[in-house]
């Protein structure tokens, strides 16, 4: 048995005007907002990512991918990074929540999948692909036989990219989408491939939505993530 795994995708955008700040005054902000994030780096209850999308979409600038054993270990950081220097020049455009847990469907081709995916182990990949995503009401009406059938294909067809991890984790009830998907790769280019050939799929005709969709560029340090900004 593994314990809970509640998963938050956080993402921030830093106001202009700290980039107006003199040289040093951004430097002891950033140092401020790092010291709080060195303190939940090696924290029991939680492993946390960090992402850079400077470039790469105009609404957000870095994101936190945060695994935790327990909710109130995401709001008790966020608040105090809030709290920082850089903090006060910090929104957060959007943040998801979810939790891993088994898939019901059966991945025939490689069934030990499934229980990978009841443990999210991240963090092995350069790139990461997230967005929120909602079936339609229809999609729950139909029998589960007919559910795993379109599943089967959609399954097969990730299969042929081995290049790119997914990692599904679920939000019903807990927060407005019903799922938050990540895919982790060092091959772009893998990613987009697939996802044109799963809007071919019979599955693809329930999706109610899937967007706004995030390439993350992983860091491997707070030190050089704030770089970015």
């Amino acid at each position: 048995m593994q314990p809970n795994q509640y998963i938050n995708f956080i993402f921030f955008k830093v106001d202009p005007a700290f980039r107006r700040l003199s040289i040093e005054e951004q430097k002891r902000r950033k140092d401020e907002f790092q010291q709080v994030v060195k303190k939940y780096m090696n924290h029991s209850d939680l492993m946390l990512l960090y992402y850079s999308l400077v470039g790469l979409r105009a609404d957000v600038d870095f994101m936190f991918w945060r695994i935790g054993k327990y909710l109130e270990i995401f709001q008790e950081m966020t608040t105090k990074l809030l709290h920082t220097g850089l903090g006060q020049y910090l929104t957060i455009p959007y943040s998801y929540l979810s939790m891993a847990k088994r898939s019901m469907y059966v991945d025939k081709i490689a069934p030990e999948h499934q229980n990978s995916r009841a443990f999210i182990v991240p963090g092995q990949y350069k790139y990461l692909f997230i967005y929120p995503f909602v079936k339609t009401r229809d999609w729950y009406h139909l029998t589960f036989a007919t559910r795993q059938g379109m599943m089967d294909e959609h399954i097969q067809i990730g299969n042929k990219y081995p290049s790119v991890k997914l990692n599904t984790t679920y939000s019903f009830g807990i927060d407005d989408q019903e799922f938050v998907v990540a895919f982790e790769t060092d091959e772009p280019k893998d990613f987009l491939d697939l996802v044109q050939e799963l809007r071919e799929t019979e599955a693809s005709r329930y999706t109610l939505r899937d967007t706004p969709m995030y390439t993350c560029i992983r860091k491997n340090n707070i030190d050089e993530l704030l770089d970015t900004l």
